[in-house]
């Protein structure tokens, strides 16, 4: 990633949309890196194939990144954040951890509603010339973002899309414990913490386990939403 390129973390409530949502599909197909941060669709892998993967969480990742002096070089990265509040939270903590982050390397990012459209984070980005980008918008819509980046800046920055993992660090959302993660168990402490909000997202990606079961290492077709 250091060279440049797009990073995502899929995890299940997004992988089971693969063949209704065209967007968020194109997005993992032109990604650099993407990694086993789901927990669920290893487990499903490792029981069906004999060629076993193992888990990288996008925690475990991020928590890596962190470490890099490229990252934590003031006015390398710019940090694309979700709301106020939770840039706030977010950058309190960075802040308390050694990061010294201008006001310019901070970006709020819109709703984003239907195709990306965002020339004012393109401008930033030519401006700035920043080496690393931090997406910490949801699942979804951050693939997206991170794409749109890659298709029409100049240049190929080193693209993170590493969503909700720096809220668990910051406390923006629950805490999640070093042996949860390994464990694959954060979408329990999620669900607890906030269960109208998760356990219908996590409920949902039951249907993973129907599209890895009938087409394995294949790309499920792209159909219509009925």
């Amino acid at each position: 990633m250091k060279q440049g390129g797009l990073l995502v973390v899929p995890a299940a409530p997004a992988l089971k949309d693969l063949p209704t949502n065209l967007a968020y599909r194109e997005a993992l197909l032109h990604a650099d890196l993407a990694i086993t941060d789901s927990a669920f669709m290893v487990l499903i892998w490792n029981f069906i194939s004999r060629d076993r993967v193992p888990r990288v969480s996008g925690l475990e990742y991020l928590k890596e990144l962190l470490q890099d002096p490229e990252v934590r070089e003031p006015g390398s990265t710019l940090w694309i954040m979700a709301s106020p509040k939770s840039a706030k939270t977010n950058l309190d903590w960075l802040q308390n951890n050694g990061f010294q982050i201008r006001e310019q390397d901070i970006y709020m990012a819109p709703l984003y509603k239907g195709e990306i459209d965002d020339p004012a984070l393109l401008e930033k980005m030519r401006e700035h010339h920043y080496k690393h980008v931090v997406v910490t918008v949801g699942g979804g819509t951050q693939e997206r973002l991170g794409l749109y980046m890659k298709r029409h800046l100049d240049y190929l920055p080193a693209i993170h899309c590493i969503g909700a993992a720096i809220a668990f660090l910051s406390g923006d959302q629950v805490f999640i414990p070093t042996w949860a993660d390994k464990t694959g168990l954060g979408w329990l402490f999620r669900c607890i913490s906030a269960p109208s909000a998760y356990v219908p997202r996590y409920w949902a990606a039951r249907k993973l386990v129907w599209l890895m079961l009938r087409y394995r290492s294949e790309l499920p077709p792209l159909r219509a939403l009925a």
